[in-house]
């Protein structure tokens, strides 16, 4: 579930490689982007909070940045990725793709998103999150829900002029709306 390639792709979330130290070489043959200095400087990280914060920190950070991926895995293909189960309802049901509209507010520490679900112009569903990743897993869990009901059908979430009529949030794994 976790390995070099997963920590490398949390540390480039993070912009990791930014902030990482490097000699000329590496810095100008792009070694601020290779996944095995990405991985090393994110275990790094977990390690320097452990250090510092003891076992409940590290935990935390573990769980903000891999908790998504972790759970995802447990569950096994397609189990909780709603975004994969959405693209292949619409693709059944409508020939069409789901497109989403993701915006963000709020200071670069504590920012939000909201994403907002549409399959051919019409809006299925919103979600909100700490992630770009977790508004669009919210959004598309809400669309194939609602989807997925007997009497789903467009328009249900959102109306006409864009406004939800609901939303689902998403903190870490837990589901506020469940």
């Amino acid at each position: 579930m976790v390995n070099a390639g997963v920590l490398a792709e949390a540390a480039g979330e993070l912009r990791l490689g930014e902030a990482v130290r490097l000699g000329k070489g590496e810095d100008s043959s792009g070694g601020r982007e290779k996944p095995s200095i990405l991985s090393d400087a994110m275990e790094a990280v977990i390690g320097a909070v452990y250090l510092d914060g003891g076992w409940d920190e590290a935990s935390i950070l573990v769980m903000d940045l891999l908790g998504d991926r972790m759970t995802e895995a447990a569950a096994g293909p397609g189990g909780h990725d709603f975004k994969t189960r959405l693209q292949e309802l619409a693709a059944r049901r409508f020939d069409e793709l789901p497109s989403y509209d993701v915006s963000s507010e709020g200071p670069d520490h504590a920012k939000r998103f909201t994403a907002k679900v549409s399959i051919g112009g019409e809006g299925f569903g919103v979600g909100e999150g700490r992630s770009k990743k977790q508004a669009e897993q919210a959004a598309a869990r809400m669309a194939w829900r609602v989807l997925s009901e007997p009497t789903g059908g467009p328009g249900l979430f959102v109306d006409p002029a864009g406004t939800p009529a609901a939303t689902t949030s998403v903190i870490g794994d837990v589901d506020l709306d469940a």
